[in-house]
């Protein structure tokens, strides 16, 4: 089990990413339409002065239900052990274990 801590701190950089969004979309869009480069970096300076934890780089995919920030699988929302005792227990209806 993650630490409450961690598990806190990437709901919170969700919801910053979720609120700046779009005003990042617009700015980078109004980047690429402007053709000088000194209003370039004016908008670029206006990017750079949201919040780090508001940038999509900074997301991590953790496991639903132990918070654990590896091996996850996206299909499921699973870390890997945690999806192989689900599949153990058949409590995923269609996964089956590799036998070779």
């Amino acid at each position: 089990m993650a630490k409450k801590s961690l598990i806190h701190r990437e709901k919170k950089r969700q919801k910053l990413e979720q609120k700046y969004h779009l005003i990042r979309r617009a700015s980078k869009k109004e980047i690429s339409n402007v053709p000088s480069l000194s209003d370039k970096w004016k908008i670029h300076g206006k990017l750079q002065s949201s919040p780090r934890n508001s940038a999509p780089t900074r997301l991590h995919r953790r496991c639903f239900s132990t918070g654990r920030p590896r091996a996850n699988y996206r299909d499921f929302g699973l870390s890997g052990h945690i999806l192989r005792e689900m599949v153990d227990a058949c409590l995923l209806p269609g996964a089956t274990r590799s036998s070779w």
